[in-house]
């Protein structure tokens, strides 16, 4: 069950740690290129910035963004702004989520993502923490996926093994962490079942597309390719 007050207060908390590490940076270093193909640094921080404010529309009722064009016209036109100008946006967008998802609201309704996608109110705040922390590690800057919080790091593979759940590229695929834990996604292909061993960085890191999977082993299959997120 989702706890959206808590995640809202681990949202509060990872937006503090990104608003640290960037800090430290230069104008320079955010014109630089991010691990995103084609983004630089300053286009994550303004992904980020637009992200909070499209976050608000949905837990208001309305469209997350006007358009996909929209969207993706917003971050260019917002990714050469200086460290400055980034941060402050970075910090008043944040705010901006932060106050909406204090306000009272009836947590259990269903609302409109992008693309059709729907979810439960409660889990727009850990949505936010997922785009927050990951995005972190996108920008290159140190804070790795070994850095990202337990708790963190097992919902997420809990979300994104059940998303790939099912999918009709994906073969019957198991997880298992060097704990023991396991998760079971995929099956909607021929061939598995597969066996996927790891660390939980390594799996998550794999599940969301930041990692190729050279650190995990594997029994059953090749690794399986997933669609993208």
């Amino acid at each position: 069950m989702m706890d959206h007050v808590r995640d809202l207060a681990s949202v509060r908390d990872a937006t503090e740690r990104l608003l640290t590490a960037v800090t430290k940076l230069d104008d320079a270093a955010v014109a630089g290129p991010s691990r995103l193909p084609g983004w630089s640094r300053g286009h994550v921080l303004a992904h980020l910035s637009r992200n909070a404010d499209a976050l608000v529309n949905v837990l208001e009722g309305r469209p997350m963004y006007a358009s996909a064009s929209t969207r993706d016209a917003d971050i260019e036109r917002d990714a050469p702004r200086p460290l400055e100008t980034q941060l402050e946006d970075l910090r008043e967008s944040g705010a901006r989520f932060l106050e909406t998802g204090a306000a009272p609201a009836d947590w259990s309704r269903t609302v409109e993502l992008r693309n059709g996608v729907t979810d439960s109110a409660a889990r727009v705040p850990f949505r936010r923490w997922v785009e927050v922390d990951l995005h972190h590690v996108d920008l290159g800057i140190g804070y790795e996926l070994e850095d990202l919080p337990e708790e963190f790091v097992t919902r997420e593979i809990d979300f994104l093994a059940e998303r790939f759940a099912g999918h009709q590229d994906v073969p019957a695929t198991t997880l298992v962490a060097g704990d023991g834990r396991t998760w079971t996604t995929g099956g909607g292909a021929e061939g598995g079942p597969v066996e996927v061993r790891g660390g939980t960085a390594d799996l998550l890191g794999w599940l969301c597309g930041r990692r190729d999977g050279a650190g995990l082993t594997l029994r059953g299959g090749p690794l399986p390719a997933l669609p993208p997120l």
